[in-house]
């Protein structure tokens, strides 16, 4: 482990203060437009198109960009950008839908699935359960990653580092929901995107400029022949992990639900997904530089790490803000994701609970305090057994991937029947399930979400029935 100075460390844990009491202000500030339940939920379509998109790059670009995707530039040069670009295939496949999504006030996915399938308080349970592991997971996720990284540069204890990281997120959270972390993001995502750009240059800069890095860094890595020096194998595997995850990703829907405008919901995600390149020329730029100083790292993870150890007190100060604003803008998106799920899905729908405007608020706050207590727990206890965690995006794609966008191509056609959607999510939930056992090549979420594709086909064309076109005296009576 390698503990900055005393001067190091002050500095450190001062920036870091600052950052997260300016991210507490903003969301006390923004919070104040939070006055009802949806304001809390879903910011209430009340989000103009630059805050959609910067937020969208905010929470999409944790702790994974700072430690991964740093890795696969080390190992793999420029092959960072096709997993970017995966993540902007993603955004635009959802642009398909993002219309139809934004016109109907959706508040979670959930809420998506229900819509094509029909009322069923268990559709509503088991697509709750899907969509909600994936933001948790995030959430724990990204308190380990802080704990790691701060950890190493200062030397303070796992589960203090985990209990300022949890109440940085709750700053964020608790005074507006949606409305207040929007918002916040926005304001850190525009200080990302720039440290982001700095850093990369700085790190070029460290490593003797772009020409040393050419003579010493193979060129299969640097060249623009580095995008698939990953392999192509690897880059499939990619591709079917990420592009459905991207596709079923609760945080990204939330961000359509609440444009201001409808003609805003395609262009949010076209322009969000554009702005992760970002990350790939901050990951790019930064495993470059690292294996042009230091080729020789056992662990490709460890880059980001090792680049902490060689820069100098001001830009480690620097650096160190830039960690915070990262983190704490994706774990407070992903804790508020997963209490919407929570309050909207469980307790309302799934439980029946009625509580009022005032206390649906009141109840999402006391649920944002457990759900981050336990996230912290488990985040303190399995430091670094997260692998399960991983495991929620493949199961979460499994599970939604048919039923929304099957659904959404089927639904005008046909009545869809609420065990159309239980049999697709359950089946996909299983075929995903014998793929991991089996230890398959291609990504189980694939076998889960052909299981599941192939059971709505099947459930649709014997329950459901063809829709019979409105009469024009139909049209005008529902108008």
């Amino acid at each position: 482990m390698h503990t900055g100075s005393t001067g190091q460390i002050v500095g450190i844990s001062v920036a870091s203060l600052l950052v997260i009491a300016w991210g507490a202000a903003m969301s006390l500030y923004f919070g104040r437009r939070a006055r009802t339940s949806r304001d809390w939920l879903s910011a209430n379509e009340s989000l103009p198109l630059f805050v959609v998109v910067i937020t969208q790059f905010a929470a999409a670009a944790g702790g994974g960009v700072l430690i991964a995707h740093v890795g696969i530039g080390y190992r793999s040069g420029w092959s960072v950008f096709v997993y970017e670009g995966c993540v902007l295939v993603g955004f635009l496949l959802l642009t398909l839908i993002a219309r139809w999504l934004r016109e109907q006030s959706f508040t979670t996915v959930p809420d998506v699935v229900t819509r094509l399938f029909g009322q069923h308080r268990l559709v509503t349970a088991v697509a709750a359960l899907a969509a909600l592991v994936v933001p948790f997971g995030w959430t724990v996720t990204q308190f380990v990653a802080f704990a790691k990284l701060f950890g190493q540069l200062t030397g303070i204890s796992t589960p203090v580092l985990v209990a300022v990281i949890t109440l940085a997120s709750l700053t964020f959270v608790l005074p507006g929901g949606l409305t207040s972390v929007a918002w916040a993001d926005f304001v850190f995502g525009l200080f990302k995107i720039g440290m982001a750009l700095v850093v990369a240059f700085y790190g070029i800069h460290l490593a003797g400029g772009w020409g040393r890095i050419t003579a010493t860094v193979p060129e299969r890595l640097w060249s623009p022949a580095g995008v698939s020096a990953v392999g192509w194998q690897q880059i499939w595997l990619w591709a079917a992990a990420i592009i459905p995850g991207t596709l079923t990703n609760q945080l990204y829907y939330q961000r359509v639900f609440a444009t201001k405008k409808v003609s805003d919901a395609r262009r949010g995600l076209a322009f969000s997904g554009l702005t992760m390149l970002v990350s790939g020329v901050y990951a790019g730029c930064i495993g470059l530089a690292v294996h042009a100083m230091n080729p020789r790292l056992a662990n490709q993870e460890d880059a980001a790490g090792w680049l902490l150890t060689q820069l100098p007190t001001w830009m480690l100060v620097l650096f160190a803000a830039f960690l915070v604003a990262t983190i704490v803008a994706t774990s407070g998106a992903a804790l508020q994701s997963t209490v919407a799920n929570l309050t909207r899905d469980v307790y309302q729908t799934v439980a029946g609970g009625r509580s009022g405007e005032r206390g649906t608020v009141a109840l999402s706050r006391l649920i944002t305090v457990v759900v981050a207590a336990v996230a912290a727990l488990l985040a303190i206890a399995f430091p670094t057994a997260l692998a399960w965690l991983v495991a929620s995006y493949a199961y979460s794609a499994a599970a939604l991937a048919a039923p929304i966008f099957l659904g959404y191509l089927l639904h005008r056609r046909r009545r869809l029947s609420p065990a159309a959607a239980i049999g697709s999510m359950v089946a996909g939930l299983a075929g995903c399930g014998v793929a991991q056992y089996l230890g398959t090549t291609v990504p189980y979420a694939v076998y889960g979400i052909a299981a599941s594709a192939v059971v709505l086909l099947l459930l649709t064309a014997t329950t459901s029935e063809k829709r019979v076109p409105a009469t024009p005296r139909e049209i005008v009576s529902n108008a």
